[in-house]
């Protein structure tokens, strides 16, 4: 795959992103900002403590929130479209859509999926200012915990399809990344700092809300950033030419085209 092919692809994965993003906002804006707003309530009715608040909820639940999707969704796009070049033809002879279905699926398993199982997502009011670096710390130590196993295990499959075929090695491979992410689990320090009396209810649906929204942009990006893909890798052939038509003017014809 040489460099335009790339430059080309990379351009149409942040584009992917982009999309993506747009679709998460929109339902991050119907289903999770009202559970934002519900633990701001709480937090506030909560608290002896008034801050003076720099930024408007207004402005933090409309642009603010645009910008963070917009600019994660181009940014995780671009990376996902990298990544779709290197394992494109090593994961199989998938087309390029497949590839990309697959490489999304993985990306919002390993990067989103997981992770949650151990740190999952809270609202604010949820979780102790002063352990805020530890919390971050952890949970990026987790996504890059997961990744890591996951390309080993990958690279398991890859190695064991040769005596097992791919079905078992695949099977074989899902339950050794099973087992160690489950001890990693374990050992893992746990956090639990959801403050007495904060509703169930709101915890859970924030937490099925970012679940969603997560879902949501890597389908979107891994069927989008699929099509556009397909039309880079596997141009559609010229259309054949008319009946009667040299075929030498039809030629040229594309070529000016």
């Amino acid at each position: 795959m040489n460099s335009a092919v790339v430059r080309n692809l990379l351009v149409r994965g942040m584009l992917a992103g982009l999309a993506a993003g747009l679709l998460a906002f929109g339902l991050a804006y119907l289903i999770g900002e009202p559970n934002v707003d519900a633990a701001i309530s709480y937090e506030e009715s909560h608290s002896h403590e008034h801050e003076m608040e720099l930024v408007s909820r207004a402005l933090q639940s409309t642009a603010g929130l645009a910008t963070a999707v917009l600019v994660f969704g181009t940014a995780v796009g671009g990376i996902a479209a990298l990544a779709f070049c290197f394992a494109l033809g090593r994961l199989g002879r998938f087309s390029p859509r497949a590839t990309a279905a697959l490489l999304a699926g993985a990306a919002f398993a390993t990067v989103y999926l997981v992770p949650s199982l151990k740190y999952p997502a809270n609202p604010p009011a949820v979780g102790n200012p002063d352990t805020i670096g530890k919390r971050t710390t952890l949970y990026f130590l987790m996504i890059a915990l997961t990744v890591l196993l996951a390309i080993g295990a990958t690279i398991l499959g890859r190695r064991l399809a040769g005596r097992l075929g791919n079905w078992n090695a695949t099977i074989a491979a899902l339950i050794a990344f099973i087992a160690v992410i489950t001890v990693a689990m374990v050992f893992l320090p746990a956090i639990n700092e959801v403050p007495d009396g904060f509703p169930a209810t709101t915890l859970w649906q924030f937490r099925l809300a970012s679940l969603g929204i997560q879902a949501l942009l890597w389908s979107s990006f891994g069927v989008i950033f699929g099509t556009l893909a397909e039309r880079v890798l596997n141009p559609r052939p010229a259309a054949d030419a008319a009946p009667g038509t040299d075929n030498s003017t039809a030629t040229q014809a594309a070529a000016v085209h």
